[in-house]
């Protein structure tokens, strides 16, 4: 009986949680609502859980912090547990403080990287929506909005070869998964999301 209650359980789950592919008018809703969030949103301020998969691992490596972003470019991940170590990006430079070792990477002269930064932060956004540069698709359930972006460019593609991003129903980003090619990925989920309180440059500072 426990058996059967509890395989019951797993199939209204799987018929919960599950994706279906969406119709034409609802990508473009969808585009159009993420894109008129993502060009009011001036700041954000959110904790994270991130999952690093590796296949020769058994287990994620779960990591936790904040993250704050201040428009049009400065973005800081501060990871402050099971470790304290943050990362800013400013002014073409990334800024890394490990525990105290401080050390920063020119990416200004770097395309690959100028790229990823903007991804990166885009993502975070969720206006990634650039037919040019990926193939797009769109998925939904009864709870959020789930779209892939596969990478058309291959120098992209040697690192990071798609983005899923998950959507709750107001448009903002609840989940961004970066797959590389070998099939490992980090997955951040975002929680606590607030949008365009004042964020002090100080914050930025490296």
């Amino acid at each position: 009986m426990r058996k059967l209650v509890f395989i019951t359980i797993l199939m209204i789950s799987a018929n919960l949680f599950a994706q279906s592919p969406m119709s034409d008018q609802e990508a473009t809703t969808l585009k159009t609502l993420v894109k008129t969030r993502a060009a009011t949103t001036k700041t954000i301020s959110s904790d994270f859980t991130q999952y690093k998969h590796l296949d020769f691992l058994d287990n994620d490596v779960i990591t936790k912090g904040q993250l704050a972003f201040k428009s049009p470019n400065l973005i800081k991940w501060s990871y402050i547990d099971p470790f304290k170590y943050s990362v800013i990006f400013k002014n073409e430079t990334l800024y890394i403080n490990d525990e105290g070792n401080k050390s920063n990477v020119d990416i200004g002269s770097n395309k690959m990287f100028k790229q990823l930064n903007k991804l990166i932060i885009n993502s975070v956004k969720g206006d990634m929506f650039d037919d040019e540069a990926f193939s797009i698709e769109y998925f939904k359930n009864d709870y959020s909005n789930l779209v892939h972006f596969t990478s058309k460019d291959k120098n992209l593609s040697k690192y990071i070869s798609a983005f899923h991003i998950t959507f709750n129903t107001e448009g903002d980003v609840e989940q961004v998964k970066m797959i590389e090619p070998s099939g490992d990925y980090t997955k951040i989920i975002f929680s606590n999301r607030v949008l365009n309180n004042p964020i002090d440059d100080a914050i930025f500072s490296n």
